[in-house]
């Protein structure tokens, strides 16, 4: 027995340093620091799925990262170097993470029922359009406010600040909810600059992103790398959400559901809402991590033990999150079980 575990430790070493060398030609980073065998084992799991399951193939090229609170583990450019840590891009709904994280932070972690029924989107704003900020002449994108956006015509009917009582304590995903509760947080006036700034005194100056339009539910811009700092910012407790991950969550599938009203996460899975980000609770599929994906494919994630993030980068077609949620959870579950998916 004891014989036995001497040659299995072994053989695991010589596997880690054959697939340490293999890092260097495979172009996957890791940390000096944490090159130990744990690590190197899950770096390798993670990075062979991200190349080859079929899963990830179908999506490539991106970029993955996975880190822990204090720095980035491992991370690799797929199917070339198009996206990098330091590509910037619109990351669409991964924006509402950030815009809760945000919120709680404005409200020094002292949320009411009103910020917690705006978070998790059950508010009753539900008339929100989401191309009506962003299809407007540069000149005139740049000048528009939070509330001019909130108070704007809405091109599928009725206007952005439509309020629908019946849907009060219903999950009805849509950005009014957000853009609502930017008024009652002051942020009424501020325009594209005004906003990072003023988010910025709370977030931090650290975590870089602009503003492509002022919309809290899905405006921002910003890379793999400047999200990942955030991140790891919500894993170290330095931001107040990070103790508030999947809190005043709500079930968010209509099939399964009674207080679900829409939710685009794919009908098959049933996941909740909490504070500007998902719980991928799926009984059956979920492993409880939580997410924000975003519609042209950007990915974050905390895993449900609150150890690692992790980060899939790629600007895809409108409705190309779920299939980066996809691949992307099936690179964690490697990096957390250290086996190929």
């Amino acid at each position: 027995m004891g014989n036995t575990s001497v040659v299995t430790t072994w053989m695991q070493a010589v596997v880690c340093l054959c697939v340490l060398g293999l890092y260097s030609a495979a172009g996957l980073a890791t940390t000096t620091g944490s090159s130990n065998l744990a690590i190197a084992l899950r770096a390798h799991a993670a990075s062979q799925t991200a190349q080859k399951n079929q899963a990830c193939t179908a999506i490539q090229p991106f970029y993955w990262e996975i880190g822990n609170q204090t720095e980035s583990l491992a991370s690799a450019s797929v199917g070339g170097r198009t996206y990098t840590a330091n590509t910037e891009m619109p990351i669409a709904s991964a924006t509402k993470w950030i815009f809760g994280a945000y919120a709680v932070q404005a409200r020094q972690g002292r949320l009411s029922e009103s910020d917690i029924a705006a978070l998790n989107m059950t508010s009753g704003y539900t008339n929100f359009g989401s191309t009506t900020c962003v299809k407007l002449l540069p000149a005139r994108r740049d000048s528009q406010t939070v509330n001019e956006c909130f108070m704007a015509e809405n091109r599928q009917g009725g206007h952005n600040n439509d309020f629908d009582v019946e849907s009060v304590g219903k999950f009805h995903y849509n950005g009014g909810h957000f853009q609502r509760l930017a008024l009652e947080l002051g942020l009424g006036a501020d325009n594209n600059t005004a906003l990072q700034r003023d988010m910025q005194m709370y977030l931090g100056t650290d975590i870089a992103f602009t503003f492509g339009s002022p919309q809290l539910a899905g405006g921002i811009n910003t890379s793999a790398s400047q999200y990942a700092i955030f991140l790891r910012k919500i894993l170290s407790k330095q931001l107040y959400i990070g103790d508030l991950l999947g809190a005043h969550a709500v079930c968010t599938n209509p099939a399964t559901c009674a207080s679900a009203v829409y939710t685009p996460v794919p009908a098959k899975l049933s996941w909740d809402y909490s504070l500007g980000h998902w719980v991928e609770s799926d009984p059956v599929a979920g492993d409880g991590a939580y997410s924000s994906a975003g519609a042209f494919g950007f990915y974050p994630w905390i895993d449900k033990t609150k150890t690692y993030y992790g980060v899939l980068a790629r600007q895809g077609k409108p409705g190309s999150g779920d299939d980066s949620a996809t691949c992307g959870g099936l690179i964690r579950k490697a990096w957390m079980t250290g086996r190929v998916q």
